[in-house]
């Protein structure tokens, strides 16, 4: 089993939007995927309980209280977590995975939160001695607005090297909305988008590799 963990400590930053996407896509490659969902909000959850049946299948587990078990045959388990992890909430679910993804927006705030968290990440052992893989995400990205420009001046600035860059689409709001991702869409007019997603999927199989 693969464990993907999305992540940051700030909250509004993407993290149910990847979780159920990337899960999506696991899902209708023919994966067992399940998620967990960590958030009090039960994002994930709900974005379940509108799937539709004729969806490629996803299972979902409540990590709310505490960690808990997942089908033997999943193949892929997502960790939707909660925004303001404490340290050892950090530890713990870093852990249980094998490839940690952190989303950050094109925000003053979000920058700094997710420097910080970064930096966290970096202090711990598995990420140090590179034995857990660190992903990260520019997300909604609005073309070539100034603040994806100070973003990406951001990362430059920090040394941090983004995997890929997901733009700020409306499409994806009105698809959670009734349980389905880009991968549930067959069409040609979401090609595009379902193509920036690709980086950060190998990315995660070649840490599965």
């Amino acid at each position: 089993m693969l464990t993907v963990l999305i992540a940051n400590p700030k909250g509004g930053c993407g993290k149910t939007t990847i979780a159920t996407n990337l899960a999506a896509a696991f899902a209708n490659n023919g994966l067992v995927t399940t998620i967990a969902d960590v958030d009090n909000q039960k994002s994930s959850l709900g974005w379940l309980q509108t799937r539709p049946e004729t969806a490629a299948p996803i299972k979902g587990v409540d990590w709310g209280g505490d960690v808990g078990k997942v089908g033997k045959k999943t193949a892929r388990l997502v960790i939707d977590s909660p925004a303001a992890m404490s340290i050892k909430e950090t530890k713990d679910y870093v852990r249980l995975s094998d490839v940690v993804v952190v989303p950050i927006l094109p925000s003053a705030f979000d920058q700094r939160t997710t420097a910080a968290f970064l930096a966290e990440l970096n202090l711990l052992k598995p990420v140090r001695k590179e034995r857990k893989a660190v992903a990260l995400i520019r997300n909604r990205i609005r073309g070539r607005s100034r603040a994806a420009a100070r973003l990406d001046r951001f990362l430059i600035d920090k040394d941090l090297n983004g995997v890929t860059r997901l733009p700020d689409r409306a499409l994806y709001p009105e698809l959670a909305d009734r349980g389905l991702s880009l991968f549930d869409l067959k069409d040609q007019t979401s090609e595009p988008l379902r193509q920036d997603w690709w980086p950060l999927l190998r990315f995660i199989e070649n840490a599965a590799a």
